[in-house]
């Protein structure tokens, strides 16, 4: 049974901070901050309406490394952000490496294996990249966050399943392969996210 008293000054707290939140939330201040926000969120989606991998690329590094300078506040976030950042590295060499089909011939045959293959293509550094940045912008979008920030995180979620989409194209084209038929493209692609 509950310590008596604990949950109502829990309680008393939590409306506390509510209308604290509120009143900030009606502050200049803030109404500046969602409107850049807003701005981030755009050129977020411009970089996803591109259609450049690299592009997109180059967005997703600027979000890693601000966090990372900015707001990386305990050792288990640096770490995630630091392994991201690694992770980044890897698809960037790779969606070069991607565009020159003999060079890709070696990762293609280095992920011959059925379970380092997703719809016929190799599961690479690349595609893992994608599959694991979008499982933890999930993630963040699940923690304490307001609206504008939530909005922010599911614009990277979809760039992200967009560059999957691209480097996967890139694979294809790499390889001799032809686009993927739509059917086997909702399965196992590799972004369950």
């Amino acid at each position: 049974m509950a310590k008596t008293g604990l949950i109502e000054r829990f309680n008393e707290f939590l409306l506390h901070e509510k209308g604290f939140t509120q009143e900030l939330g009606r502050t200049r201040t803030a109404r500046r901050r969602a409107k850049v926000r807003g701005d981030l969120q755009d050129v977020v989606q411009e970089a996803r309406q591109s259609g450049h991998l690299e592009t997109i690329l180059a967005v997703e590094r600027r979000f890693l490394e601000n966090d990372k300078a900015e707001y990386a506040n305990s050792p288990a976030m640096k770490s995630s952000l630091d392994a991201a950042l690694s992770e980044l590295a890897a698809a960037e060499r790779l969606s070069s490496v991607v565009q020159r089909p003999g060079d890709y011939q070696a990762v293609d045959e280095a992920h011959s294996l059925p379970r380092n293959r997703r719809g016929g293509v190799p599961f690479d550094e690349a595609r893992q990249f994608f599959s694991s940045q979008a499982a933890r912008l999930l993630n963040q979008d699940k923690s304490r966050l307001d609206q504008d920030e939530k909005q922010i995180i599911d614009a990277r979620k979809q760039n992200m399943r967009a560059a999957a989409k691209l480097y996967e194209a890139r694979q294809r084209q790499a390889l001799g392969l032809g686009p993927e038929s739509a059917r086997k493209r909702g399965r196992n692609s590799g972004m369950e996210i």
